[in-house]
């Protein structure tokens, strides 16, 4: 018996206020900017927006190193427009999830300001403060963004770990009054009105007690702490903690982002004592399969055999107890026509064909603001017109390797996080109608050709497909809940698979490639007894179980 809930029939729209809509031109999107475009998502199909942090932070790492859990980022306005905001996305029958994140704070937070005070401050033991070893930091992790994991702090003569960058020092969550100052926080905006949290980097938040050094390669600087800072000893206990202390009080929407979670983990937080403790989770499975070991760094070809396997793993072993979340890209994340398409010969029809598996999945799709006009990555030619931190960190480091800057260069085209950032492309006037101002970074320089006021007079368009491709899905309850069926699991180019529930019956086919694909299904379906329901080529009469595919193509079918 299939549990039917609004976050699971919801489409998931992920908004970066910096880069979305620039109402007050100083050239930074904000909260009014996205006002201003709401009437745009409804009529995309969109239910629920996902906010980037919005919170007041000095922008270290782009609003993940909060300076005040309570107060909006005087950029992007203040909380009055931010309750303006979470009101008109009612209004509109849409809910609102925010990012929650706890792992870490801002090095600007007063609770870190008093913590590094002194070491008896009472604020001391909310942050991971430790002793060095011989001179060196207490273990030999290496941060997400290059570097130790640990900074040393001469007033109080010790360390304190931060996974990312020294700005955003780690809570300490085995202290009590952590948690609680944490949960307060959260039931203050749930009272606000919010309807959930995506929660950032949720499975870091336990770190193994007795700070072990990471394996290191005798290549790199640092040694591997993911082993003891992922996936926790008292992870479970504390997600289980948030549930009872907040959660389970209301009606909302969780997900979590939970790098090397794997499906075991998945099914285990999925459902405890018939409570769903996280409603789902962002897994990075597919965000590997196109690198090397991986290294986001180091490109390696797309198997589409390795990419069906995942699929097939997460959807059947969360059938009965769990949920997936369907995502190809955001903000951490190069853009998906780019990466898993091919943005200059067939930009069009594989953003028709990467939405058309987006939403033809079991799970609850998450497009990134962009997606749907398939914006495509930038190439800046200079590394100073880059924001990202770990863009420019890699940068620094690779070159004092010596390895030379145009290849440097390549590796950040392809997977830098600003490939997400650039501006939002509305029109094609100046700054692609983002703001009359310069922008906080620069624009993509092919928004004159993909922008959304183009898009919106095309019927043909990839924001037309995205929409026909969410009313399908919304119409019919066997695209959100149907069961996942594999076929020609061996086909190295063709993704097909049959969705099931009730009465109804689907079938999809990808051509997952810029060649044409000879099909030959298994001889139980006859597509004459099937209706086209959308395709990204025009299609004549399609008969029989053979089929030849155009490069990218993709059509999906209704058992009539």
């Amino acid at each position: 018996m299939v549990e039917k809930r609004w976050w699971k029939e919801a489409i998931v729209y992920q908004i970066y206020p910096r880069s979305f809509n620039d109402s007050n031109n100083d050239g930074i999107g904000d909260i009014q900017g996205i006002i201003e475009k709401l009437d745009y998502l409804k009529k995309l199909g969109i239910d629920v927006i996902w906010l980037c942090p919005i919170y007041e932070s000095p922008n270290a790492d782009n609003g993940y190193d909060i300076s005040d859990y309570r107060a909006v980022m005087d950029e992007f306005g203040d909380l009055e427009d931010l309750m303006e905001l979470i009101n008109e996305i009612h209004k509109r029958d849409m809910k609102v999830i925010m990012d929650l994140v706890v792992n870490h704070t801002s090095d600007e937070h007063e609770w870190f300001i008093k913590s590094k005070s002194s070491n008896d401050n009472p604020y001391r033991d909310y942050y991971i403060w430790k002793k060095g070893k011989d001179n060196n930091p207490p273990t030999n992790w290496g941060s997400f963004f290059g570097g130790s994991t640990w900074t040393y702090d001469e007033n109080t003569k010790e360390y304190y770990l931060h996974l990312f960058t020294e700005k955003q020092p780690d809570l300490n969550w085995e202290n009590k009054e952590v948690r609680n100052s944490i949960y307060e926080m959260m039931r203050w905006w749930l009272d606000k009105g919010i309807d959930g949290f995506r929660m950032d980097v949720i499975n870091m938040i336990s770190k193994d007690q007795s700070f072990p050094d990471g394996n290191k390669d005798p290549n790199d600087d640092y040694g591997d702490g993911t082993p003891h800072f992922l996936n926790g000893p008292r992870l479970y206990e504390y997600i289980k903690e948030i549930g009872e202390e907040v959660l389970f009080d209301y009606d909302i929407m969780t997900v979590g982002e939970t790098f090397n979670f794997g499906v075991e983990n998945a099914k285990k937080f999925a459902k405890a004592d018939g409570k769903d403790l996280l409603n789902m989770v962002f897994h990075f499975e597919l965000m590997s399969v196109d690198r090397k070991d991986n290294n986001k760094w180091i490109h390696e070809d797309i198997d589409l055999k390795e990419v069906k396997k995942i699929y097939k793993k997460w959807n059947k072993e969360l059938e009965e107890q769990g949920w997936n979340a369907i995502y190809l890209g955001n903000h951490d994340q190069p853009r998906i026509v780019s990466r898993f398409g091919d943005d200059e010969n067939y930009r069009e029809e594989s953003a028709k064909m990467l939405a058309t598996m987006m939403m033809t999945m079991p799970g609850t799709p998450y497009i990134f603001q962009g997606e749907e006009i398939g914006m495509t990555n930038v190439a800046f030619d200079d590394i100073g017109m880059y924001r990202d931190v770990e863009t420019i960190n890699y940068m620094r480091i690779q070159s004092r390797k010596g390895r030379s800057k145009d290849q440097i260069m390549e590796e950040i085209h392809r997977v830098s996080r600003d490939n997400s950032r650039t501006p939002m492309q509305w029109d094609d006037s100046l700054n692609a109608g983002f703001t009359d101002s310069t922008p906080w970074i620069n624009l993509n320089p092919n928004y004159k050709e993909i922008n959304v006021k183009k898009a919106l007079k095309d019927e043909d368009s990839i924001l037309h497909h995205y929409q026909d491709l969410i009313k399908l899905r919304k119409e019919n309850p066997g695209l959100v809940y149907g069961r996942y069926l594999t076929l020609k699991e061996e086909d190295e180019k063709i993704f097909a698979y049959q969705r099931r529930f009730e009465n109804q019956e689907f079938l999809v086919i990808l051509n997952f490639f810029g060649d044409k694909e000879h099909l030959e299904l298994p001889k139980k379906i006859n597509l004459d007894d099937y209706e086209l329901l959308i395709s990204n080529y025009k299609k004549n009469n399609i008969s029989g179980n053979k089929l030849t595919l155009k490069p990218y193509e993709s059509l999906l079918f209704k058992l009539s």
